[in-house]
């Protein structure tokens, strides 16, 4: 027996090879490894590095109904080497396990990001065997043991966080003690199994149509924490168990079971798993949320747009609701370049005369809606000092597209020989040569001949769990055409390297690093009440980097300041992602729009650098009282919402400043009370109406 004790950005990682050639994964965690928990009577034997199954071999063992344990040949895979090794990211490393029988060779990777107490794992399976072998599972990460710290019944310390999400309410996180989650012991400790699992799945393209693709788990009494993201762009699984006493986390992309995948491997062929990123911290939810924001900043793309944190107009939301011509148009793009707008957005309808939504597909400019042409607009506002943008949905074609009916069926998705439709759209397939061609040639023409810079890159429909064209499975084909589709975007922004792409899907049903790590900006929500915004704004940073995160920005043509001031202050720790008819606003209420954006200009370049955090915890719809802080150097920044209810709130501020300084930065009119505590580091706030927001920064006296 030899173990392998890894100590590296705060995360403690204790490997096992076993006299029968195992290797296991006994430990990852923030805290010191301690031999006295691991309390199983089996020992180490369901601490599995890789959970691997494929067809035709029996899985012995404990009963698993649904659950990816005792995966044969998982189980029975024998150390080979183990490879560690420094990059220029960090850490890097390497377990490779062998299967004798199948010929098959998993290779389980852990990189470390230098500056993020977060992991990046994914495992990579070779056929190194003479016969087909067809995957049904195959594990990113596996841990066994995520309650065994502590003294206390797992029942009572153990907490888990799952990220709800769908259209106009996204980002709604619901936390569950084990019981609540079906999970509560019923066993003695040592003997703890059953047929449950805590699953939590995708299936299909909008890869958070559901849920984001994210969880947390906490162990309270010892105040450790671990969060995890998946990183990919369709169907993935995650899933909470018990197993001979102890609870298991796993990881994956794509699976049999769970979303109609499987892949044949063909003697020399490999496979690699979908990218998956875990964090382990001392602490909970803001601690993580924390890693996790300078994990995603690690592994995205680099680019111009999320240091300089341009301000956007778009002029769909509570504006033109995807119905622009040239005579509308202009009057608000001299509005938005005058309250200081940097990119103006054209959103849907620009290229159909009349309905737009089944009519994509060609992306040819409407001379019904403009005239003399859409590069009168776009030229009028470069002239404004402004960067143009359109709205594009290039994965789908429209059934009325004049292209639609000329085209082979191999360019879209197919299940039981017949073209998958969905919501009037066809699905494009990315992995044929010719669609890539055709959109690249749709963006070339945008930026080379309207001179774009900015696209809002849509995608409003679900096809579903795959296409049966050139695949083994109807999953294998989906999941192929998202990693061709990642690819293509890597090209555009490889031949457009100024390029900025919004990633957008109804608002935020495709919200994951996969997409994030390329796109600069992610749409957050189509939510049009801008107080119940506030909610969705609030939770944006918990999943995406703050600077990412577009929020709406919407005044009201007949409002009051507080409907102006509630608006901007959704958007001022994120992304401005201004909209509303600015040309109809009264001149007080516009100054309002243009005092946002000037102090949101001052101190965007803290945001590119903070972090968030929740000092009256995440916000829920039915919350009175909502906030979001954002730590940075020096400063704390914190935009506090008021609904309805008691109009006192006093808010902890965890902070290290000694002598600390409060003012509201946003807005200049300010009478509303508030006071800083300084012997129980609190922030008092009276608010004299319903509907209010504030953002204020605190600060140490020098």
């Amino acid at each position: 027996m030899k173990r392998i004790q890894i100590f590296e950005n705060g995360i403690n990682v204790v490997f096992e090879i076993t006299d029968e050639k195992m290797v296991k994964l006994l430990h990852f965690s923030a805290l010191p490894f301690d031999e006295s928990t691991m309390t199983s009577r089996t020992g180490n034997a369901g601490f599995s590095l890789v959970e691997l199954q494929i067809s035709g071999i029996d899985r012995p063992g404990e009963r698993h109904g649904n659950k990816y344990i005792i995966t044969a040949p998982g189980y029975r895979l024998e150390y080979k080497d183990f490879k560690d090794t420094n990059n220029s990211l960090g850490r890097k490393l390497e377990i490779i396990c062998f299967d004798e029988e199948t010929g098959l060779e998993t290779v389980s990777h852990m990189q470390f990001y230098t500056g993020a107490r977060v992991v990046r794992t994914w495992t990579d399976v070779n056929n190194c065997g003479t016969e087909n072998w067809t995957l049904e599972y195959v594990s990113s990460f596996s841990l066994t043991g995520i309650e065994k710290e502590g003294l206390l019944p797992q029942d009572d310390k153990m907490r888990v966080g799952i990220c709800h999400n769908s259209w106009q309410r996204e980002l709604q996180w619901q936390f569950y003690s084990l019981e609540q989650a079906g999970l509560g012991q019923s066993q003695p400790t040592e003997w703890q199994h059953s047929s449950k699992v805590l699953g939590v799945t995708n299936v299909g393209n909008w890869s958070s149509k559901e849920y984001i693709p994210m969880g947390y788990v906490e162990n309270t009494e010892v105040g450790g924490a671990m969060m995890w993201q998946i990183e990919h762009n369709g169907s993935w699984h995650w899933e909470i168990s018990d197993r001979e006493g102890h609870l298991y986390l796993q990881l994956s992309g794509p699976s049999e079971i769970e979303s109609h995948w499987s892949k044949i491997l063909k003697p020399g062929e490999s496979f690699r798993s979908v990218y998956c990123g875990v964090c382990a911290v001392n602490g909970g939810f803001d601690e993580a949320v924390a890693e996790m924001t300078r994990y995603r900043r690690l592994i995205r793309r680099k680019n111009h747009d999320n240091a300089k944190l341009p301000v956007i107009f778009n002029d769909y939301m509570n504006c033109l609701w995807a119905d622009p011509t040239t005579e509308k148009e202009l009057p608000l793009i001299d509005a938005a370049a005058e309250v200081g707008c940097e990119y103006f957005c054209i959103d849907a309808g620009w290229y159909a005369d009349d309905v737009w939504w089944d009519w994509v597909g060609e992306w040819q400019e409407s001379r019904k809606r403009f005239p003399n042409g859409l590069r009168e607009v776009t030229d009028y506002i470069r002239k404004k000092g402004m960067i143009p943008g359109v709205w594009l949905e290039i994965e789908v074609m429209g059934i009325k597209c004049p292209m639609a009916d000329k085209l082979p069926d191999e360019w879209f998705f197919v299940r039981h020989g017949k073209r998958v439709f969905d919501r009037s759209r066809y699905q494009l397939d990315f992995r044929v040569p010719a669609v890539r061609d055709h959109c690249d040639a749709v963006v070339d023409r945008l930026i080379n001949k309207y001179g774009v810079g900015y696209i809002k890159m849509d995608y409003n429909i679900e096809p579903g769990i795959g296409t049966e064209n050139d695949a083994d499975s109807f999953g294998d084909g989906l999941l192929e055409h998202e990693r061709a589709y990642l690819a293509w975007l890597d090209g555009v922004f490889k031949r457009h390297p100024k390029l900025i792409v919004e990633n957008c899907s109804s608002g935020g049903l495709r919200m994951d690093y996969a997409l994030l790590s390329r796109c600069s900006i992610q749409s957050t929500s189509d939510q049009d009440d801008y107080r119940r915004y506030a909610t969705i704004a609030a939770n944006a940073p918990s999943a995406v980097c703050p600077e990412q995160a577009a929020v709406w920005s919407y005044p009201l043509e007949t409002g009051d300041w507080e409907e102006v001031v509630f608006n901007m202050v959704n958007a001022m720790l994120l992304r401005v992602h201004q909209s509303g008819h600015l040309a109809r606003l009264e001149t007080e209420r516009k100054a309002l729009v243009k005092e946002g954006i000037d102090v949101y200009k001052s101190i965007r370049g803290d945001i590119a650098n903070g972090v968030p955090f929740y000092p009256l915890r995440l916000s829920k719809f039915s919350d009175n009282w909502s906030a979001l802080g954002l730590r940075c150097d020096g400063r704390i920044y914190l935009a506090v919402w008021h609904r309805e209810g008691s109009g006192n709130c006093v808010i902890p501020i965890k902070s290290d400043f000694n002598d600390v300084k409060v003012s509201c930065i946003y807005p200049s009119y300010n009478e509303e009370k508030f006071a800083y505590n300084p012997n129980n580091r609190t922030l008092s706030l009276r608010f004299s109406r319903p509907n209010m927001a504030r953002l204020f920064v605190l600060e140490e006296q020098s």
